[in-house]
């Protein structure tokens, strides 16, 4: 399941996104008001975490921005200023729920996972590509219409492919979003899942771009 996290504090950003994918997201991390805002508006995702007071643009003029464009993706608020009325302009702008900082990693999972349940028909929750359908609220997948059973990491490899099928990506990459890290044993972790994902759908499931990195589409290069 894809998260979009817009947050500007590196060190705030660095742990939400570690609780998040240990609970098996696949978080994208944005850190100024202007790419969050480009972003939210084209790329899909379960749901956002937004923080208010982002460089370039604030976050609640980002969400007031999406909710008169039509992007209906939940949205849970993030800031420092944690008074009632800045609370009642947060709902009004489009906020799904609202977490004031400083707080702890559970109850912003707790709040994310509640908020998913509460507006599951509202963001997007399977997608499809080279013959995978992937349903991130049931947590299940499917290759040519036949269910596979993945492990959370091979999971969350697979969310990357699938949510940009016709991108390549590199395995360094893909540990960072993946596994958290980028140093060579991480990146024949990677290798050793594309070969485990082969293995249980096929062996041309996934294209290897030699030099490049791994793709769903395959096109003969």
């Amino acid at each position: 399941m894809r998260i979009l996290l817009a947050e500007d504090d590196a060190t705030i950003a660095e742990f939400t996104r570690s609780k998040l994918e240990t609970e098996g997201f696949v978080v994208h991390h944005l850190a100024t008001g202007p790419d969050v805002w480009a972003e939210g508006e084209t790329g899909e995702y379960a749901a956002i975490v937004l923080d208010l007071g982002l460089p370039g643009m604030d976050g609640l003029s980002i969400l007031k921005r999406w909710r008169v464009s039509g992007v209906e993706t939940p949205v849970l608020i993030l800031t420092a200023r944690g008074s009632w009325m800045e609370r009642v302009d947060g709902f009004e702008a489009g906020a799904d729920d609202y977490l004031p900082k400083p707080f702890r990693s559970e109850e912003l999972l707790a709040r994310l996972k509640a908020l998913l349940r509460r507006t599951g028909g509202r963001g997007k929750t399977t997608a499809s590509a080279g013959g995978f359908v992937i349903d991130d609220a049931a947590r299940r997948v499917t290759y040519e219409n036949r269910p596979i059973e993945l492990t959370p990491l091979e999971y969350r490899l697979l969310s990357m492919l699938i949510a940009e099928p016709k991108r390549v990506f590199d395995p360094l990459e893909i540990a960072r979003q993946v596994q958290g890290r980028d140093d060579d044993a991480a990146k024949n972790a990677v290798e050793a899942m594309i070969a485990r994902i082969r293995r249980k759908t096929n062996p041309l499931a996934i294209a290897t771009r030699r030099g490049f990195g791994y793709t769903l589409t395959d096109d003969g290069a």
